[in-house]
């Protein structure tokens, strides 16, 4: 899932114009030795915090069907994750690294959903809206301050982006439809001897399942009216 939405990060911020300008887009940490031997505009989108929405978590299952209406497996709901990226540019001007930065919170801001056209894989298949929140207050991960001090670099311009993902469930495969009843034949211990007729369980007045099998006819008994208390029979 994690790098679906990475895959569909760069695609949102590729239509903005970015690569068509000659701005490099990465995923790699920003640290002191990696921006050493950059020799290129660029863009880090740097994941640095994974962490589970809990009030989103869900129980139970859900049954899957084939195209015919069967069910043909049961899976779990998807348990979200809120993905949080640190964008920075890198330039070898502060004014054009606020340019950039400029042209990348447009984007990212003006979209509050990722396209549905940019999802793949087990994004596109669970077809549930994944969210974004850009340059937002609140979070419960680490400051700005806290990861540019343990990527041991200088703190600079940046833009927060949170991604609210859903991690598919695991699926359980179910098994194929009862097409036949049960039918238990009896049999003499002794060899030679043939098996009884077959009696088909939970069905009376039939000893033998006869060449319809499950699909017989069956009569159902029409409960007896209960009395209610205090009323005589």
């Amino acid at each position: 899932m994690i790098h679906e939405v990475d895959e569909a990060l760069r695609a949102l911020l590729a239509g903005s114009g970015l690569q068509e300008s000659g701005v490099e887009l990465v995923f790699d940490a920003p640290t002191k030795d990696w921006a050493a031997r950059r020799n290129a505009p660029t863009v880090s989108v740097f994941l640095y915090d994974i962490r589970e929405d809990p009030a989103r978590r869900e129980s139970g299952t859900a049954p899957e069907y084939d195209e015919h209406g069967v069910c043909v497996g049961r899976r779990t709901p998807p348990r979200w994750f809120a993905l949080t990226y640190l964008v920075t540019a890198w330039t070898s001007r502060p004014q054009d690294e606020h340019r950039l930065l400029s042209q990348v919170l447009t984007c990212l801001a003006g979209t509050e959903v990722l396209p549905a056209e940019l999802c793949t894989g087990s994004l596109a298949a669970l077809g549930l809206a994944v969210g974004i929140e850009t340059a937002g207050g609140g979070g419960q991960g680490p400051s700005a301050a806290e990861v540019w001090s343990a990527l041991g670099g200088e703190l600079k311009a940046s833009v927060d982006v949170r991604v609210s993902a859903p991690l598919a469930g695991d699926r359980t495969r179910t098994g194929p439809p009862v097409t036949e009843g049960l039918v238990l034949r009896s049999a003499q211990q002794s060899e030679g001897r043939p098996a009884g007729t077959g009696r088909r369980l939970r069905y009376e007045d039939r000893a033998d399942p006869g060449p319809d099998g499950f699909a017989a006819p069956r009569e159902r008994r029409v409960p007896a009216r209960r009395r209610r208390r205090g009323h005589p029979r």
